[in-house]
């Protein structure tokens, strides 16, 4: 249940904008990446792709670790 799944992207060693699963949405955090977050947010199959991405990549993988 402590498991979070975290997809960040970065420009120029600066983090633009990240999801996370315990959030379950995008989140920006510089100029361009609030206009990413707010455009990701609104594509339904979007978020329900990355919000699966807890169960598919992380929860698959801790048994392995």
């Amino acid at each position: 249940n402590d498991i979070e799944y975290i997809f960040s992207t970065y420009f120029n060693k600066i983090e633009d904008v990240r999801f996370s699963s315990k959030v379950g949405k995008f989140v920006g955090y510089t100029e361009p990446g609030l206009m990413y977050a707010k455009n990701w947010n609104k594509d339904a199959s979007y978020l329900v792709q990355m919000k699966a991405e807890k169960e598919r990549y992380c929860k698959h993988n801790i048994d392995i670790d």
